[in-house]
């Protein structure tokens, strides 16, 4: 689905990303993982056209989109979350994902009154069932749990229909309980959808993951199934701090 060569990139003297390469296959969740400044986000914001590479490609179903930016993505199946919450605070859940569900609309349909439609408010009420928060469609997002606010976020990204979902550290600051049941909604997803994931709870990444990509000082370090991550030496050694005993 995503295919990444040589990927690049430096601000100023510091090398975010340096030649990462990677795939991920269709309708699989890809986890990148790495400590802080390891040049996740970074690798993010190039794939998602948010920032533009120095050097490498990026290809979707093998269309070159190096450099596309964000709202060209969005038309052809690409949609990111991101670390802090990015709503309509001051509307309703229902609002917020029935003004998604407007984007696929064909832009003659832009201007009329939401209400009015009620294809797009089906489809948005649909997709608040979906994540549980058919309850709560008539609450203020402000009003809403962060981890509820989250999961309205990704409904968001659903609503564009999208082939791949990007998710940046999607359960941060969630309880135990809502990072439990955010991992059943993500595998409920993982059959319609390619998803890539940012995330910073190991026990959700090998839970969640097909296939694992650990970055470390902008580098890929390792890359393999969740048990070969945890098996793996370099992992242990720059990821999560483990050092070799004396012999």
């Amino acid at each position: 689905m995503i295919k990444v060569r040589g990927l690049s990139k430096a601000f100023g003297g510091l090398r975010a990303v340096s030649d990462l390469s990677f795939e991920t296959m269709p309708q699989r969740i890809t986890s990148i993982i790495g400590p802080n400044g390891a040049g996740k986000s970074t690798a993010f914001n190039l794939i998602s056209g948010s920032v533009k590479p120095d050097s490498g490609t990026v290809e979707l179903d093998g269309r070159d989109i190096t450099g596309k930016p964000p709202y060209i993505l969005a038309r052809i199946g690409v949609a990111r979350s991101f670390q802090t919450s990015n709503l309509f605070f001051g509307l309703s859940a229902l609002e917020n994902v029935r003004l998604a569900c407007q984007g696929l609309e064909p832009r003659k349909n832009y201007l009329s009154r939401l209400h009015a439609d009620s294809r797009v408010r089906a489809r948005a009420q649909a997709l608040l069932e979906q994540f549980g928060l058919a309850e709560r469609a008539d609450e203020l997002v402000r009003n809403l749990s962060h981890g509820d606010q989250r999961r309205i976020e990704i409904a968001v990204c659903m609503a564009l229909a999208p082939r791949l979902l990007m998710l940046d550290e999607p359960t941060q600051g969630m309880s135990p309980a809502e990072t439990a049941e955010f991992d059943a909604l993500i595998k409920s997803l993982a059959g319609s959808v390619t998803i890539l994931l940012i995330e910073h709870d190991i026990d959700l990444v090998m839970s969640l993951s097909d296939h694992v990509i650990v970055m470390h000082q902008g580098h890929k370090l390792f890359e393999g199934g969740p048990q070969e991550v945890r098996a793996s030496e370099r992992v242990r050694e720059a990821y999560l701090g483990v050092q070799h005993a004396a012999p």
